[in-house]
This record gives C-alpha cells, structure tokens and sequence, in this order.
C-alpha cells in the first residue's frame, strides 16, 4: 500500500544505460503498431501567457501491463530564474488495483526517452551507417541525442554542433569530447552542420511561428532529419520534399497542427509504431532523405518510468511513503 518516491537523484543512481531506453521505447512502439496502447491526446493547460504550457500525459502499455501519468510542464523564461525549462513528476499505477505504486521526477526520463525515439526512428528510417553527424542546439535535448546517436551509430566519426548560444556551445563541447571517441567540431553556421552529415538533429526553441534557417537543398541523399524542435529550424519544404516522413502518433500531430504547428508539413505517410511492427515500411533505398518528426510521446514515458521502477525496487533505491 506504499508509494515509491524517486527524486532526481534517485533515477540517476540506478545507472540506465541510453541502450536500455533504447530497447523499452522500441518495444513500446512496436505494441503501439500492434494496437495494444492506450494512449488519449495530451490534455493541455496555459497558467501563463506566451511560450508556457503544463500537460498531462496518460498512457497504457498492453503486453508490459504499464499504466502511468506524466504531468509536465515549461516555460522558456525558467533558465532566466536558474531553472530547468521543463520539469514535471510521473505516476505509475498498478493496473490490476490502480492504486499509485510510485512517483517520480521526470527531468531525467524526459531527457532520455527523446533521445532514445529518435534513435528507433534511425534504425528504421536513418542510414545504414552513419560517420558524421550533427546536433544543432546543444542543450537537454541535444545532449541526449548525441548520446543517442552514439548508441546506435558507435561508428560516428565526427559530431558537428551549433548553437547561437556560445555559453551553451562550449558546454556542449567539452561534455561530448570527454564522453565520445568521435572528432567534436563546433561549427560556425548551421549550413556548416548540415552539409554532408549522414544524420541532422534540430533541437533548439519550438515557436508556434518559426523563423526557419536550414534549407532543404543543404540536406543530402540518403540523409535523415530528425527535428525534435518540432520544424522550428527546418523550412517546411523539406518536409515536403523527402522521401518518407514519418511522426510518432498522427492524432497528436493533428492536435498540434489545430494549434498553429506544422503549417508547412505534409501528412506523415506513417507513425513509427506501424514501422516498427512491420506494418509499413522503413528506409527501402540508401538515396532515400527521410525526416522523422517525434514529438514525444506518453508511450515513452511509460515504458521508460517502467524500466527506471523495475530497476529502483531490485535496488531498492527510493523513500517509500505511506498514504
């Protein structure tokens, strides 16, 4: 009848590898093709005015019998204030009693899970092999990718990074060089990032009414996109233009879509779950430009909060609370 509470902190001890991430989301994709996920809109509330939001978050994972909530929320003023941009606390429930078996904060769950989707989405859709690869903006998220990116390709030879933050640029860097054995080149313009990469990912601001500076053209054969800034760096030509573009839930793209996102963006031919269950098909030709637009999913959160729970009560690692 206790609650688990798992700080921050608490997550971080148990020492996940982005491998394990990696492994759960895909799974959680692949029952997601298969129908076996409950997963309702984002339900979404404005406290303040401008670029705020707080959502709640519910999913159910049929086959890992998942059930949980994340509650998050931003404000792109938080760093200002010392603050992350995005907090937020996920709850599991039991499914068979639904009483709340644990709590935990969600910045770190967040932070990997993106990184681990679009790394399923560069299995399916990405190169086979991938030298040279670019994150342009070189926050949260872009740390996460790369790490991303590094998991699935060890290959990489070079990570190219940009950020119009020098501040942010030169943390980036100098976390990257100690982490990875590839050659970190911080660029001095976004063309520079992109031209020749084999893999490109946009992970900077996520404004309704984006002012795009990566041009299509600049993207090569057999390269992929993947823009987590929901289109907010890339001109809505190229979504046009690849071979495939897939999304991670097509009914949550149309919900932000009614919002003022993805003006530009064509609809998606397929959502990676359906991918990864064999329903549709991935990359078919290594010339194929594909772009993967995840915009983050509850499914991932679960699973992810799932995998953290599982590990956190074999340690016993957390604060049980009594209700």
């Amino acid at each position: 009848m206790n609650i688990r509470y798992l700080s921050r902190a608490d997550v971080e001890s148990l020492n996940i590898s982005m491998a394990q991430v990696i492994e759960v989301v895909e799974e959680g994709f692949r029952l997601k093709g298969m129908g076996q996920t409950q997963m309702p809109p984002k339900t979404a509330i404005h406290a303040r005015p401008g670029e705020t939001f707080l959502h709640a978050m519910p999913a159910y994972v049929g086959g890992m019998d998942t059930a949980a909530i994340k509650w998050v929320g931003g404000n792109e003023n938080n760093p200002k204030r010392g603050l992350p941009n995005i907090s937020g606390v996920i709850v599991l429930n039991d499914p068979e009693t639904q009483f709340p078996i644990c709590i935990m904060d969600a910045g770190w769950v967040t932070m990997m899970r993106t990184g681990a989707a679009n790394a399923v989405g560069m299995k399916y859709l990405g190169p086979q092999c991938a030298e040279t690869v670019a994150v342009i903006g070189c926050g949260v998220q872009g740390r996460s990718n790369a790490l991303a990116m590094h998991t699935h390709y060890p290959e990489i030879k070079q990570l190219r990074c940009y950020d119009v933050s020098a501040e942010a640029l030169g943390a980036f860097v100098k976390e990257a060089e100690q982490a990875y054995d590839s050659e970190v080149v911080a660029v001095n313009g976004p063309r520079e990032a992109v031209e020749g990469a084999d893999v490109v990912v946009t992970a900077g601001p996520s404004p309704k009414s984006p002012t795009p500076y990566l041009r299509q053209e600049w993207l090569k054969a057999g390269a992929m996109a993947a823009p987590v800034d929901y289109m907010g760096a890339w001109e809505g030509e190229l979504a046009a233009k690849v071979d495939k573009l897939i999304t991670d839930d097509h009914g949550q793209m149309e919900y932000y879509r009614s919002k003022g996102y993805f003006a530009d963006v064509p609809k998606p031919y397929a959502d990676l779950g359906e991918i990864v269950a064999g329903k549709q098909p991935g990359r078919e030709s290594a010339d194929e430009r594909t772009m993967s637009i995840l915009m983050g999913i509850a499914i991932d959160d679960a699973v992810t909060a799932q995998l953290i729970y599982d590990q956190a009560c074999e340690q016993e690692v957390g604060v049980m609370l009594s209700r």
